[in-house]
């Protein structure tokens, strides 16, 4: 099995910065993808970025391109999340995900993913 907590949600005001932490327990040699996701009230999870762990490659969500940048260290199990010129839209409830198939590595839907954290909070004021 695997764990994921994430860490670092906040408040903010627009244009500000946020950095979270998905640490990642458990049978961590088996997990190949992580991805964040997001849920604001009354609105499905979407998809924000995924990380394919084997080689670095990324996936990011239009929205958030070039204001968000994720990372993974192996070493630390740990994936991060650092944004930037944060929106009003940005506020929602921020998910660490993990798979580990060895295809959609970095998939941005959802049902790929099996594990899950309990989110953190991403409020952004204006």
């Amino acid at each position: 099995q695997v764990q994921l907590v994430e860490s670092g949600g906040g408040s903010v005001q627009a244009g500000g910065s946020l950095r979270l932490s998905c640490s990642v327990s458990g049978d961590t040699s088996s997990v190949y993808s992580m991805a964040w996701f997001r849920q604001a009230p009354g609105k499905e999870r979407e998809g924000v970025v995924a990380i394919y762990t084997g080689n670095g490659d990324t996936n990011y969500a239009d929205s958030v391109k070039g204001r968000f940048t994720i990372s993974h260290v192996h070493a630390k199990n740990t994936a991060s999340l650092q944004m930037t010129s944060l929106k009003p839209e940005d506020d929602a409830i921020y998910y660490c995900a993990a798979h580990r198939s060895t295809s959609r590595v970095v998939s941005l839907d959802a049902d790929d993913y099996y594990f899950w954290g309990q989110g953190t909070q991403v409020t952004v004021f204006s």
